[in-house]
């Protein structure tokens, strides 16, 4: 194996085929759930339900609790902003596009604070504190969550948190010793910007495409 791929891939040669399959079907899905929020499709939830599934499996078996809670949020996320993408506010309009209110953003600090202090009380339970990409693991899961939520309620800033998360998760994941997750987060880096753009563009339009 050359050097570069040794270096990218090597750790992979001590894990169970079905994982490394099982990681590279909920990147793939992970990917086009992505691809779909960007276009405003409602598909985004279908195929993250099926995301997130697997990666709850795959990080209960790599004993990564920060990592396992956030895909277990991203699923009840996923359920509950199937129904809000769904849910009409008049007889021909969905839930369209808008902008955070004042209310939203103070939610979502709260939202942030409560994330940190439950995985904080998660990797105290579990004595997980033994490396500091806990410390990193609680900050992205306090974004992560705000994002998904934003993202359900339909927000244009959902993005931004999402953008946040998907930057450090680069690093992170790949320190971690999953480079496949880690290429993912870098082309969730552009389709953050590139949705975060495309939102603002469609400000306000109720149509769901699908």
């Amino acid at each position: 194996m050359p050097p570069i791929f040794e270096y990218l891939f090597g750790q992979y040669r001590d894990y169970e085929t079905y994982q490394i399959v099982l990681e590279i079907i909920a990147v793939l899905f992970g990917l086009v759930s992505a691809l779909f929020s960007r276009r405003n499709s409602i598909l985004v939830y279908p195929t993250g339900v099926i995301s997130t599934v697997l990666f709850v499996y795959l990080l209960w078996q790599w004993e990564l609790l920060g990592d396992m809670i956030i895909n277990m949020y991203y699923f009840t996320m996923s359920v509950y902003g199937w129904y809000i993408w769904t849910r009409k506010v008049a007889p021909d309009k969905h839930t369209p596009i808008t902008l955070t209110t004042s209310k939203e953003h103070k939610i979502s600090i709260g939202i942030f604070m409560g994330a940190l202090a439950f995985i904080y009380i998660i990797y105290e339970l579990f004595e997980k504190w033994t490396s500091w990409t806990a410390y990193v693991d609680t900050l992205t899961t306090g974004l992560f969550f705000v994002g998904m939520w934003l993202l359900a309620k339909r927000k244009v800033e959902n993005w931004l948190y999402l953008l946040a998360g998907n930057i450090i998760s680069i690093p992170l994941y790949f320190y971690k010793g999953y480079t496949i997750s880690s290429i993912l987060y870098v082309i969730f880096v552009g389709i953050s910007i590139s949705g975060y753009f495309a939102w603002k563009k469609n400000l306000n339009k109720d149509k769901v495409i699908a």
